[in-house]
Order: structure tokens, then sequence, then C-alpha cells
């Protein structure tokens, strides 16, 4: 019987040999089904990848735009369309909301090309960048880079005009007409100077609350909500202080003085309350009354600089209320 199993399990060692031989051995003659079939490469020019590229970008699927673009630069780094691929990078991760990113994008093309149309808009998109990440300090800093560097008075133009904006968006005032005036006399028209100074002088109009006066009201619970117009925090402010002043007052009255201690002590914390709330109030309806006004100030005259995607470049459009 152990001659029998070894004898077998001989055969079955033996067979497979046998069969994992054959199967080289087979290859190497011509004609036979095991033949390796060699499959056609893919073979992608300049033209195609960055129309791939192209393709995504135009159809707002911006990371993959990225990916095509960066593809493309690095692999045809000769050609002449890498500075617009790069470009198109930055606006891809700006238009994707990466801001961070899109400066970063931005600052390596201006470190690759000096001077050129797409470094100048890339220091605009660069400040664009800043601006919706609120770094308004590091937008203005970017134009004044961009001020020094260029000896085109059109461009500086545009720099002043957006600098002037961003002190607008933070309601400095007299900053913002300080740049306008520096615009050349050949762009005032362009950049309709004359009206937007007249809007801008209608900022003195704007309804202001003053924080400690509001405060002062306060003294009264619910009377400095009531002067910022919050009516129902001033009815709330003035029940809840009442009554906590009452039940505090019947306490004593009636011998409580432990339970009247607590109700004050309670009391003495909604009624600051009371007060810090009025203060907060009134910059809050400050920073309201601005923004609205601000916003009509762009409605009404900006001419704003944006991208424009199927150009390739930044544009200018003009936004005019009549």
């Amino acid at each position: 019987m152990l001659i029998r199993k070894n004898f077998f399990a001989y055969q079955s060692i033996t067979f497979f040999t046998i069969f994992f031989l054959f199967i080289p051995f087979s290859q190497s003659f011509p004609g036979t089904d095991l033949k390796p079939v060699n499959k056609p490469s893919l073979l992608i020019n300049s033209d195609k990848q960055f129309e791939f590229a192209e393709y995504y970008f135009s159809n707002k699927e911006y990371f993959r735009a990225i990916g095509e673009y960066k593809r493309f630069v690095y692999f045809f780094p000769e050609d002449i369309r890498v500075e617009s691929a790069m470009f198109r990078t930055g606006m891809s991760y700006f238009h994707g909301k990466h801001f961070t990113d899109a400066i970063d994008s931005f600052k390596t093309l201006i470190d690759r090309y000096v001077n050129t149309d797409f470094s100048i808009k890339s220091y605009l998109m660069i400040s664009e960048s800043h601006v919706k990440l609120k770094a308004y300090g590091h937008a203005i800093i970017n134009l004044q880079n961009l001020i020094a560097i260029t000896d085109d008075g059109n461009v500086r133009d545009k720099a002043y005009y957006r600098i002037g904006w961003i002190y607008i968006e933070t309601a400095s005032w007299e900053k913002a007409r300080l740049y306008f005036s520096k615009i050349s006399a050949r762009n005032k028209d362009k950049y309709r100077l004359e009206r937007l100074a007249a809007e801008l002088d209608k900022e003195k109009l704007v309804p202001k609350k003053y924080p400690g006066l509001a405060g002062f009201f306060s003294i009264i619970p619910g009377a400095g909500f009531l002067y910022c117009e919050r009516y129902q925090d001033a009815l709330i402010a003035f029940l809840l202080n009442g009554g906590l002043m009452y039940a505090a007052y019947e306490s004593f009255d009636n011998g409580h003085n432990a339970l009247g201690g607590v109700i004050a002590f309670v009391e003495i914390g909604f009624y600051a309350g009371n007060i810090y709330g009025a203060i907060t109030s009134a910059h809050k309806y400050n920073r309201n009354k601005t923004g609205q006004f601000i916003e009509k100030l762009k409605y009404n005259t900006k001419v704003n600089l944006s991208a424009d995607i199927k150009n390739q470049g930044v544009c200018l459009s003009l936004q005019f209320a009549f």
C-alpha cells in the first residue's frame, strides 16, 4: 500500500514538472496561441495635453485641470504655452477657493517670467487671493510691489485703483481717496473717478450708533438695545432685569436675605450683560450699515478686475447703475 501511494506521488510530481517546463518551451515556436500580444501604445502630444487641460478648466473641473496643466508643463517645458498653463493652474486654484495654493502658484510664475502680461496678471490675482483671505495688508503690499517694478502707467493706475478699493473694504475712506487721486488724468474717465468721488462722499451720511452712548442708555435696562433699534432684545432685557430686581427687593423686604443675595448676584451678571450687549450691538449696527454702503458703492461705480476664463486673462468689466 505504501509503495502504491509513493508511486502516485511520483507520477504527480513528474506531471507538474513537465507541464511547467513545457509552457516556456511552447512559446518559443511561432504560430502558437501562446504568443505574447503587443498592445498599441498611447501617444499624447503637447496639443492634445493642453486641450485636455483646457477641457477640464472650461467645464469647471478645476482640480483635474490642475493636474493636467502641471503634466503639460512637466512633459513639454519648451512649449510656448507653458506660461499660459502656469497661469491657468493658479486660476484653477483660485476658482476652486484654494487661495493660498493660488498665491503660491502665481508666485512661481512671477519668479520664472519677468514683466510679461501673465506675470502682471499674476500680481493682480495674488492681490485678489489675499483679499479673499481677508489679508488686506498683504494684498496692498503686493500691489505696491507691482507699482514699483512696472514702467507701464496703465498697470500702475490699475494697481492704484485696486488699492483704493481694498481701503474701501476696510472703511478707510481717506486712504481710498488718496490712492484714487494717484490715478493718471488719462484714466480718470476710464475708472469713472468723478462719479466714484461723489458716491464716496456719501459715506458721511451713513447712519451710526455710538457705543458709549448705547452703554450709557443701558443704565435703564433695555434702553441701549432700543437705541440700537433692537426692539425685541430691548423688551427681553427690560423684563428680565426688571423681574430679577423686583424679586431681589421682595426677598430682602420679607427677610429672606440669603435668597435676596443670590438673586441680586445673578441680577448683577444680567445687568452687566445688558450694558455689554448694547455696546456690541452699536458696533454691529455700524458694521452692517457700512457694509451696505460699500455694497451699494460697488454696484453703482466699481470697475471690476476679474479673470476672464475664455481669453485666459484679466479683463475689465463695467458695472453701472442708472
